[in-house]
This record gives C-alpha cells, sequence and structure tokens, in this order.
C-alpha cells in the first residue's frame, strides 16, 4: 500500500473508534461545556499521549496481550470507569455552569482526554489485538508507513473531537443549569453503564 493509501485507512479505522459512544467522547463534552471549543483539540492531545504510549510498546515487540490479561483489563478497567461515573453524578448535584467542575479533579481537558484513555479497557484491548496488527502491517512499508497509518489515525480523533467540542460550545448559549444537569447525570450513567458492560462482560462473555 502507499503512504496515502495507508493514511486513508489510518484515518478510516480510527473514526470508527471515535464516532462510538465512550469515555473520551464523554470527557469531550463535558470540557467543551466548561471551557469552549478548544477543548476537543486539548482532549484528543491527551488521548493521543495514551496511544503514542502504546504504539511505542507495540513497535518495540509487545504486540499482544499476554493470555487472560483482557479479562483482568476489563475487570479493572470497568470498575474504574464506574467509580469515574458515580463521581461525574455526584458533581451534577446542584452543579451549575458558573461553578462548572470536573469530575476526576482536573479542570484540564488533556488529562480528562488522557485519563479517559487510560481507564477505557477497550482502549487497550484495541490496540494489543487489532491495533496491533494493523501497525505492524504499516511496518511493511517502512518506518513512514507506520508514521502514515498513525498520522490517519489520530487526524480522525482530531477531527471528529473538535467537530463535538465546536457544536457544544456553540449550543451552550441554549443550556442552562438544569440542562448542565441534565447532561452530567446522563454522562455518569453512561460511564457506569460501560464499566457494568465490561464487567459483566467476563463472566457472561469472556473477552
Amino acid at each position: 500500500m502507499s503512504l496515502v493509501e495507508l493514511g486513508i485507512l489510518g484515518f478510516v479505522i480510527g473514526l470508527t473508534g471515535a464516532l462510538a459512544p465512550g469515555p473520551t467522547l464523554i470527557a469531550t463534552i463535558q470540557s467543551a461545556i466548561r471551557e469552549g471549543w478548544k477543548s476537543g483539540p486539548r482532549v484528543t492531545c491527551g488521548h493521543i499521549l495514551a496511544e503514542f504510549l502504546v504504539v511505542i510498546l507495540i513497535a518495540a515487540g509487545i504486540p499482544f496481550l499476554p493470555e487472560n490479561s483482557s479479562i483482568f483489563i476489563a475487570i479493572i478497567g470497568g470498575f474504574a470507569l464506574i467509580v469515574f461515573g458515580i463521581l461525574t453524578i455526584r458533581s451534577a448535584r446542584g452543579a451549575t455552569l458558573s461553578q462548572a467542575s470536573s469530575p476526576v479533579g482536573s479542570r484540564s481537558p488533556f488529562y480528562a482526554g488522557l485519563l479517559t484513555s487510560i481507564l477505557n479497557p477497550y482502549f487497550w484491548i484495541w490496540w494489543f489485538s487489532v491495533g496491533s496488527a494493523l501497525l505492524l502491517s504499516s511496518l511493511a512499508s517502512g518506518l513512514a508507513g507506520l508514521i502514515a497509518f498513525i498520522f490517519g489515525h489520530w487526524l480522525s480523533d482530531l477531527s471528529w473531537f473538535t467537530l463535538v467540542s465546536v457544536s457544544i460550545h456553540k449550543s451552550r448559549v441554549l443550556l442552562g443549569d438544569r440542562e448542565y444537569m441534565f447532561i452530567l447525570y446522563a454522562c455518569g450513567a453512561l460511564l457506569v453503564f460501560f464499566g457494568i458492560w465490561f464487567v459483566v462482560s467476563v463472566f457472561f462473555n469472556p473477552i
């Protein structure tokens, strides 16, 4: 494959993952409400840092998860997401736009992107299975091939999360404190759902 084709492949594959609802999307929404459209790129930078570290591990020759480790990741990550969701729900009580705060204890969208990526079990499982296979395939075209693929992948993340943050920022003038509380409750509930889903999947449909 040419470098352009690898870049397009990375973009398409990355977009399918970015479009799926998950903790990083929720962090983008919450950050955009608090701090505006620039939150999208900042959340993406945190997410990219997490992915960069994983890419280094894969390129260094650790492409696949040891046996049963995906189960361990799903359980630990699932419970972490549940706790994250509960903290978000608790922060929603009496929350106002003028006193908006982050449930993870940091107002930085960058750290929100980093933490939600690290805490997401799907992130690790995907990168050390499907993601590793794609990266190693791109290496058949040399280092330039890997760079083209991962650049396309990151461009899709940046495009989608920026679009989300811009949309939220423009609609912020329509939000009142009640709507803001509802969004926080919904985000928290979704995080709890994701966490429970990962934990339950281990017992009823092992990853």
